[in-house]
């Protein structure tokens, strides 16, 4: 919470401007493209970082797919996740949330301005009508996140079992799986400090349908969590040395 308030009071002259224009386009979400929605979000985020002592170190950008219509299957530390790779993410991209952070102010606009989709973990319809409402739109170009995960590690740099369910909407859209290896993410809101944190984006390379169409979903989660945990932990060992 402190250093969504430095966030805040650091850019307070461009707060009232960048909220009305927020709220403005999350309500009206059809009157723009997808990328000037993301060209505005994106703004934001980089005022907000450079208020709250935030920098982003970003590698593999050069693993992204060269076509859209893929996936982004990063670990899960907190809310600021998808701040992180929106940040660096050089083209639009989108969510499959669950319903429970619907409604936090900001996310919600964010949510809207991205055409995201939450989901009810508890309703096997809903979710089932999500993924593949999801899959329609990767397979038309459209670039997804879904923290595979499905819910915070709460247990920092440590990961948690990743979900085969998560998988299905790829696997339907035959799309290219990018895993996204998210360190130190958890700091920027899910901790009571303002010092500067840097937060490190690690993009791995793709896994094509070609190379997991004969895989069931639990085996690909199983891949991409253990690319995932190998990068976080080959980051930090480094870091530590």
């Amino acid at each position: 919470m402190k250093r969504i308030l430095m966030m805040v009071f650091r850019n307070i002259i461009l707060v009232p401007f960048m909220w009305c224009k927020l709220c403005y386009h999350a309500q009206h979400v059809d009157k723009y493209t997808e990328e000037e929605h993301y060209k505005m979000l994106k703004y934001i985020v980089r005022r907000a970082n450079k208020g709250g002592n935030v920098t982003i170190d970003a590698e593999g950008l050069e693993n992204l797919p060269k076509e859209n219509g893929f996936m982004f299957f990063p670990n899960h530390q907190g809310m600021y996740d998808v701040l992180a790779i929106m940040d660096v993410c050089p083209v639009p991209i989108s969510v499959v949330a669950k319903k429970e952070v619907a409604n936090i102010q900001f996310l919600k606009q964010v949510f809207a301005c991205t055409k995201a989709y939450m989901i009810d973990r508890e309703d096997v319809r809903q979710a089932m009508q999500v993924i593949m409402n999801v899959s329609k739109e990767v397979q038309s170009g459209r670039n997804y996140i879904i923290f595979p995960e499905g819910t915070r590690s709460r247990n920092g740099n440590q990961i948690g079992t990743f979900k085969g369910g998560s998988f299905k909407a790829a696997t339907k859209a035959h799309c290219p799986i990018v895993p996204v290896a998210l360190i130190d993410s958890f700091k920027p809101f899910d901790t009571n400090s303002i010092q500067p944190v840097t937060v490190h984006v690690s993009f791995l390379p793709p896994l094509y349908y070609d190379e997991y169409k004969d895989m069931k979903t639990t085996e690909i989660a199983a891949v991409v969590q253990e690319r995932i945990r190998e990068t976080i932990e080959k980051k930090t060992k480094i870091e530590k040395d």
